[in-house]
């Protein structure tokens, strides 16, 4: 993985209007943040070498593709289950589109998406049936309350927030 570089206010900028739109231009980004097309491009270039930009995508709302469940499952092992056991059985998995191990009581927490609750509850006995999972929890998502490509204020340095608090 290579080096993180600082971040600057430009730098923030610059990746917020990629988050907000991935398909804006050096020439609109340029214009908002007073660079020149050819230091935008320079910028992000060093950005995506730096693996700060990871990568473009298309954002596809998942109901039009017949993902209308969705929830959120806490895993609990019967013993301490490897995070990379925990990732194999997530990827087994094409309804599991996050898995992560997380602090508290649960193990690990799945998102899982579903075309309607007969699937979620088929996905989630599948899941259960895994030899080391002792218990789930599952919370639906009714809302989504903010875009997920919007919970983060790019702009904003953390550092610097967490001095302001």
């Amino acid at each position: 993985m290579a080096r993180q570089p600082a971040l600057d206010d430009l730098d923030r900028k610059i990746l917020a209007a990629l988050v907000a739109n991935a398909r804006v231009s050096f020439v609109e980004i340029g214009q908002d943040i007073g660079l020149s097309p050819a230091a935008v491009k320079r910028r992000v270039d060093r950005l995506r070498d730096t693996e700060v930009i990871t990568g473009f995508t298309t954002l596809v709302r998942p109901s039009a593709l017949g993902w209308r469940t969705e929830a959120y499952v806490e895993v609990y092992c019967e013993s301490a289950a490897p995070p990379r056991r925990l990732a194999e059985v997530a990827r087994t998995y094409p309804e599991v589109v996050e898995a992560m191990t997380v602090t508290g009581g649960a193990d690990a927490l799945m998102h899982i998406r579903a075309a309607d609750m007969e699937h979620f509850e088929e996905v989630l006995e599948r899941i259960r049936a895994e030899p080391f999972v002792h218990r789930t929890n599952s919370v639906m998502v009714l809302t989504h309350l903010l875009p997920a490509n919007q919970a983060t204020d790019l702009t904003t340095d953390p550092v610097d927030e967490k001095k302001r608090h």
